[in-house]
């Protein structure tokens, strides 16, 4: 028997499969004509406080700084009403959201970032769809700061993307908010995508803008580098590779310092970033304190699609890079052993310089 829900009002919706789960809650389908789904969170550490942060939200898409946001097209998956499940006592039910199903109009954004997924899912992406979901992002990002809110677990998993490069995101009930007086801390961090300054840091730590700003460099050279993590590589000491954020925190990243880890020569080059870019890369990963903001990444980003700035490689016209490069580095890479965007001569490019 699926599962039924229940709004403050009485109104009822009948969930139907499963469709994501995460370290918190549970997403599920929605029997409804609308592109909805809910989330259900089964044990919150503090459930009072989880029901009163959801209704704030729901209040929040009426104030005038969350208006702007959630103007089509939809790139917020916001909280449109605060559920419960409808069945068992009331210590036993279950709260949750009714939200926009971001599936209607996107695709999990780690189809951008993965050679096989983009091939089977978004066969027509080439670099410069990565720049455009690039300067999406950030755009978003800097929209969000500059309203109030930090989103404190930036992470692939909680982001979603189209063919275009248009960006959604997800999982509104983490971020951290004011209502009024009141402050709604953020709650969670991923590994990988965690600011140095908050790893170790004790639980319940708050995010803030800058460490969004981190998260969202890691995902822009992700982006970039067809989903390389910046602090991937074995140490170059000779010492056990431990984790992302080991690397994090002994500064091991290829852009900032090219002599602290070994990657496989398949990689792709790292010279492949306009200079510009690769300068933001350095701050961003090597000085907390020079970390460029998202609308400065937006800006920067906004001017490499420009006209006369992508060139299309003559030997794979999916190979499309920065005019900066005097040669293809899709190429070298396929040189090395692998091709991150691979010729398909059964579909044309999306993308042209």
């Amino acid at each position: 028997m699926g599962l039924t829900v229940m709004s403050g009002n009485g109104h009822t919706w009948r969930l139907t499969e499963q469709i994501g789960s995460g370290s918190e809650g549970f997403v599920y389908g929605v029997d409804d004509a609308r592109p909805l789904v809910a989330k259900l969170v089964p044990d919150p550490p503090d459930p009072e406080a989880y029901r009163r942060r959801v209704v704030r939200l729901v209040r929040q898409r009426r104030e005038p700084r969350t208006v702007g946001l959630l103007s089509a097209p939809v790139r917020l998956a916001w909280p449109l009403v605060p559920v419960r499940t409808a069945d068992g006592d009331d210590a036993d039910r279950v709260d949750g959201y009714v939200m926009t199903d971001m599936r209607h109009a996107y695709q999990p954004f780690s189809h951008l970032l993965s050679t096989s997924a983009r091939r089977t899912h978004l066969p027509r992406a080439t670099w410069a769809t990565a720049l455009r979901a690039a300067l999406a992002l950030t755009g978003l990002l800097a929209e969000l700061h500059a309203e109030g809110y930090v989103v404190g677990d930036l992470k692939p998993d909680n982001l979603w993307v189209d063919e275009t490069g248009r960006v959604g995101m997800a999982d509104v009930d983490s971020w951290q908010f004011t209502d009024g007086r009141e402050v709604f801390p953020g709650r969670m961090r991923t590994p990988g995508y965690t600011a140095p300054e908050r790893i170790g840091a004790p639980a319940g730590t708050p995010p803030d803008t800058a460490s969004d700003d981190f998260a969202l460099a890691v995902l822009v050279h992700q982006l970039l580098m067809a989903g390389l993590h910046p602090f991937a590589g074995h140490p170059a000491d000779g010492g056990d590779y431990l984790s992302y954020d080991d690397n994090v925190l002994h500064g091991r990243c290829r852009i900032t310092d090219r002599t602290s880890v070994l990657l496989p020569r398949s990689v792709p080059p790292a010279d492949l970033l306009p200079r510009g870019l690769a300068e933001l890369f350095r701050r961003a990963f090597g000085d907390a304190h020079r970390r460029p903001a998202a609308a400065e990444w937006a800006g920067a980003l906004a001017a490499e699609p420009a006209p006369g700035r992508l060139k299309v490689c003559r030997v794979n016209a999916r190979h499309i890079h920065t005019v900066e490069r005097p040669w293809c580095p899709w190429c070298d890479q396929a040189e090395r052993g692998d091709d991150s965007y691979p010729d398909d001569p059964q579909d044309d490019p999306q993308e042209e310089a």
